[in-house]
C-alpha cells in the first residue's frame, strides 16, 4: 500500500505545513512504508497528483492537508478509480466536512499515526453536474458569500468562520433573495423566492453553519434546505438558528430528502460546490451511495465499529 500527501501550503495560512511535513516524513520513514509527499503549486495541481495516482491501478491512499478546496480538487481527479482511498488532515480554514464526525474526534483526523493505521468506509458522494462533491452545494446568498468568504479568508488573523461571517456582512449590504424552480425527485417544488438554496451530504458548510443538521453522508440520500427570501431584520434574527441547526419549524424554512435534486434560475447565477463557485442556469445533483473510499483514523474507525 502506498500513502500519498497531497498538501496545500495555503491552507490555514501555511501555519503547519513545516510540522506536518516533518511528522509524515518521520513517521513513514521510521515505519519502512512507501510514501510521496506534493506540495501543491497552483489551482488544479491537486487534482492532476491525485490523477496520476489513481491511474497507475495500484491501491493508493491519498491524505489531503488542506480544506475543502484541496479535497474538491482531489475527488474530481480521483473519482471513479475504486484502488483509491481519500483521507482528509485538517489544516484548512474550515473543513466543514469533518464536523459530521463528534468535535473530540477532529484532532485524530490530524494525527498521522492515526491515519496510518486507520480504516476504510464507503462514503457517499454528490455528483453536481459534470463535477463531483464530498459535502454541500448552494445556490443564492449562500453562493454570494461562499465567494465573498475565499477572499476574506486570505486576510491575515480571519479565521474560517470569521470569513463566513464578514461575507455574510458583505452580502446583508446588498440585494438579497433570487428565483429558483426547485425539482426534488422529479417532483416540481414549484418557483419560489429564496434567500438560498442548499443540497448537502454532510450537515455543515460555511465555518460551521448547520444547513442539514439530519445530514448522514452514507446514508444514500440527499438532505435540501430551502430558505425563503425573508426581511433583512428576519435574517438578522434568523442567523443565529441556522448556525446551530435549529431551524425545523421555522414557517420560511422547507427540509426534506431526495436522491435528485434539480435548481433552474432564470438567469446564471453563482452556484457553490464544497467552496468552489461556478456560474450557471441549471444545475441537476444526484447522490452517487457508496462514492468512494473514505479514510478513518482508527480510534474514529473503533467508535464508528460501535455505533
Amino acid at each position: 500500500m502506498k500513502y500519498a500527501f497531497i498538501i496545500n501550503p495555503a491552507a490555514g495560512k501555511g501555519k503547519l505545513i513545516n510540522e506536518l511535513g516533518m511528522e509524515i516524513a518521520k513517521y513513514c520513514s521510521e515505519n519502512s512504508l512507501e510514501y510521496a509527499v506534493q506540495i501543491t503549486t497552483a489551482p488544479g495541481d491537486a487534482k492532476r497528483f491525485a490523477r496520476e495516482h489513481a491511474e497507475t491501478g495500484k491501491p493508493v491512499t491519498i491524505f489531503l492537508a488542506g480544506g475543502e478546496g484541496t479535497v474538491f480538487e482531489a475527488l474530481n481527479g480521483a473519482f471513479g478509480y475504486d484502488n483509491v482511498t481519500l483521507g482528509v488532515i485538517p489544516i484548512g480554514s474550515a473543513n466543514d466536512f469533518l464536523k459530521f464526525f463528534k468535535k473530540e474526534e477532529k484532532t485524530a483526523f490530524a494525527d498521522i499515526e492515526e491515519q496510518i493505521n486507520g480504516g476504510t468506509i464507503k462514503m457517499d458522494v454528490i455528483k453536481a453536474g459534470e463535477y463531483y462533491c464530498l459535502n454541500s452545494c448552494s445556490a443564492g446568498m449562500d453562493a454570494v458569500v461562499a465567494g465573498y468568504m475565499s477572499q476574506f479568508k486570505r486576510l491575515p488573523f480571519v479565521s474560517g468562520s470569521m470569513a463566513y461571517n464578514l461575507a455574510i456582512v458583505k452580502c446583508f449590504l446588498g440585494k438579497l433573495g433570487c428565483k429558483l424552480r426547485i425539482i426534488a425527485d422529479g417532483n416540481d417544488l414549484g418557483e419560489r423566492n429564496c434567500l438560498f438554496a442548499v443540497v448537502a451530504n454532510g450537515p455543515a458548510y460555511g465555518g460551521g453553519y448547520l444547513a442539514a443538521p439530519g445530514a448522514v453522508p452514507f446514508d444514500g440520500e440527499l438532505d435540501y434546505t430551502i430558505v425563503e427570501n425573508i426581511s433583512k431584520l428576519k435574517i438578522l434574527k434568523f442567523i443565529g438558528k441556522y448556525k446551530s441547526g435549529d431551524i425545523d419549524g421555522l414557517p420560511f424554512i422547507h427540509r426534506g430528502k431526495c436522491v435528485s435534486y434539480t435548481i433552474r434560475g432564470q438567469k446564471p447565477l453563482p452556484v457553490n460546490l464544497d467552496g468552489e463557485i461556478y456560474k450557471m442556469k441549471e444545475i441537476n445533483f444526484e447522490i452517487i451511495k457508496n462514492g468512494i473510499n473514505f479514510r478513518l483514523p482508527s480510534s474514529v474507525m473503533k467508535n464508528f465499529l460501535t455505533k
